[in-house]
């Protein structure tokens, strides 16, 4: 059977539209990377002033002053890095002393980053801002070019001047290249940036036992904002869905109660109605009450919960699990809800045509590793339903992991403490 220009144009279009939308996240990313640098080059020039009249004795005084901003544009740049991925915790501000703080690696690491951001970081950022404002330009050429004077209407580069239709094609062709270019260069552009300031502006965990307090007050506070969340959820819920059920199965069985001696008949597809809301009450109770713990995860363990899942997957999902002793209960919740978003996103964003749901335990952790052979590019940002799963994994102490390189596969890791 032949295949439709529709379908061909869906097919050609299925690529370009992938990692068009990869793209999407990096997007959204580089005005605050590029925000930061601005910053870092600002501290930067105060440090190397500093540093020049350093000689005559007055820079000394400014140095620990730009120390501290240095360490105050990092902290910028954590929190951004943290809207994005993992919460990346810092060292405490560099010591007063000038000496001291020159000696403290954490804030040797912070000027490198803050040297490197703010040339290189400043030039990538700026060049993955312009590459779309330039494709938006260009693409939109014909749409005003004949509003400008005779000799401002050129592309966005000034190559040539634009006299009459025939250099509007080659324009909108430059165009098509700043978007292809943007597509390309935006994603690897943000991943270079985040991944060095990781490396640079995360504290050693061994270091300092601070560090670690810090790390479980932040995990705290994030379990916190997530239970605040998983309340708000369910008062929602009940309060706009079964609430308003059970008020409407009350005032049709007045109605019904009412009816009975005037109109039997009235009274009878009252009471029908009052009965099917009756029926959907229940089922929004039933749901409230599976996602707060699913009541398949103590019927039939961990393995069998995570086999209803795979059978009510949109993708064929294969199960492996591993797990010869239970965990705490909610350790498998957790690792349960890990999975149903995992499938989910697979479903709704992947294309794949197969899943894998692999779980171990290993060391008193359990290791729950999903993949898919779909086209990839997925990023946890904003709004992505893998911020909540994080934080419910941060709360045990555990760790997400997720790969998702450009034509898959993507896999999603998350281990968990699990005492026998």
């Amino acid at each position: 059977m032949g295949t439709t220009g529709e379908q061909r144009a869906g097919a050609a279009r299925g690529p370009l539209a992938r990692y068009a939308g990869r793209s999407l996240g990096p997007l959204e990313q580089l005005p605050g990377a590029l925000g930061t640098a601005v910053l870092a080059l600002g501290v930067l020039l105060f440090l190397l002033v500093a540093v020049v009249t350093s000689v005559v004795g007055v820079g000394l005084l400014a140095l620990p002053a730009g120390l501290r901003g240095a360490h105050a544009v990092a902290e910028r740049e954590r929190a951004r890095l943290g809207r994005w991925g993992p919460e990346v915790v810092g060292p405490p501000p560099p010591p007063q002393r000038l000496r001291d703080a020159a000696a403290d690696p954490a804030t040797r690491r912070e000027v490198r980053w803050l040297v490197g951001h703010a040339t290189a970081g400043l030039l990538l950022s700026a060049v993955g801002m312009l590459l779309p404002i330039y494709a938006v330009r260009e693409l939109t050429f014909p749409l005003w070019w004949q509003l400008l004077p005779d000799d401002q209407a050129t592309d966005a580069l000034t190559f040539w001047v634009v006299e009459d239709w025939a250099g509007v094609g080659p324009v909108v062709a430059i165009g098509v290249g700043w978007a292809l270019l943007t597509v390309v260069l935006t994603p690897p552009i943000a991943e270079l940036l985040a991944r060095r300031g990781r490396r640079l502006l995360a504290a050693d965990a061994g270091a300092d036992l601070s560090l670690r307090v810090a790390q479980l007050t932040a995990t705290r506070a994030a379990a916190l904002d997530a239970h605040a969340t998983e309340l708000r959820r369910i008062e929602r819920s009940l309060h706009d869905g079964t609430q308003n059920r059970l008020v409407g199965v009350t005032v049709l069985l007045g109605a019904a109660r009412r009816a009975v001696l005037r109109d039997p008949a009235a009274a009878e597809e009252i009471l029908e109605r009052a009965q099917d809301a009756a029926e959907q009450a229940l089922a929004e109770l039933r749901s409230v009450a599976r996602g707060i713990l699913p009541p398949v995860l103590e019927d039939r363990g961990l393995a069998g919960a995570l086999t209803g899942l795979a059978a009510t997957s949109a993708v064929p999902c294969q199960v492996d699990v591993d797990v010869p002793v239970r965990c705490a209960a909610s350790v498998e919740a957790t690792a349960y809800f890990a999975v149903a978003e995992a499938l989910t996103n697979v479903s709704r964003h992947s294309r794949a045509g197969r899943a894998a749901v692999e779980v171990r335990l290993r060391e008193q952790r359990l290791c729950v590793r999903v993949t898919d052979d779909g086209a990839g590019g997925a990023v946890e940002g904003a709004g992505s339903g893998l911020v909540g799963i994080r934080r419910r994994v941060e709360a045990h102490d555990g760790t997400l992991t997720l790969t998702s390189p450009p034509g898959g596969p993507t896999t999603l890791t998350v281990e968990l403490p699990c005492g026998s």
